[in-house]
């Protein structure tokens, strides 16, 4: 029995086996002509088996590129496209440096140190002491994502207090969304409600 493990490892293993095998024979024919006819065909059945591709820009000079890797850069064939240049696929990526946001309290998220930012270029009034009371409501219910105990509402004032580094102004009196109130969304995408009782009746019996 041939198994895989035996067999030449596959360069792109999304086409398959029985492309790699037509790529490997039209590199052997040698002439030019039927070469061409057979490429076209080989790329005709690539685009087949991968529909995905076709919304990607592009779409016929990916699959030449294909072609091409697979071949080992061996297949000479009239391309609408110049052959990929074999160093621009060994390169390395370039190391992505690591966001450093600098967030006082990583519980609470980046989100929330915004939001207490654009509090504080808001002039007072309702609508500022609003968001203010939401923000406080959202900081809560980060708190209690990462800690299943109580809370306490001074304790979340104190970090609104400390976020807004002396510019905002938060009322001790804030009353903040009790703990039952704050709930989690099911799988389904609905908020979980409480179970009504169901009353039972009773009928008379009849003597």
């Amino acid at each position: 029995m041939n198994y895989n493990t035996s067999r030449p490892k596959l360069i792109i293993s999304e086409y398959g086996r029985h492309i790699q095998k037509l790529v490997d024979h039209a590199v052997k024919l040698e002439d030019k002509e039927e070469r061409n006819k057979m490429v076209k065909a080989i790329i005709d059945v690539m685009g087949q088996l991968n529909p995905h591709l076709r919304d990607v820009p592009d779409f016929a000079h990916k699959l030449w590129d294909h072609i091409y890797i697979m071949s080992e850069f061996k297949l000479e064939a009239d391309s609408p496209y110049p052959m990929p240049q074999v160093e621009s696929l060994r390169e390395k990526p370039k190391k992505m440096s690591y966001p450093n946001n600098g967030i006082r309290f990583k519980h609470y998220g980046k989100t929330v140190e915004l939001l207490v930012a654009k509090a504080i270029e808001m002039e007072e009034g309702e609508e500022k002491q609003a968001l203010i009371l939401a923000i406080a409501n959202l900081m809560k219910k980060s708190y209690l994502t990462w800690n299943r105990n109580s809370v306490n509402d001074v304790n979340i004032l104190e970090d609104l207090r400390k976020l807004g580094r002396g510019k905002l102004e938060v009322s001790p009196d804030l009353v903040l969304t009790a703990e039952s109130e704050i709930v989690t969304r099911n799988t389904n995408g609905k908020v979980p409600t409480a179970k009504k009782k169901k009353r039972k009746a009773f009928k008379k019996k009849k003597f």
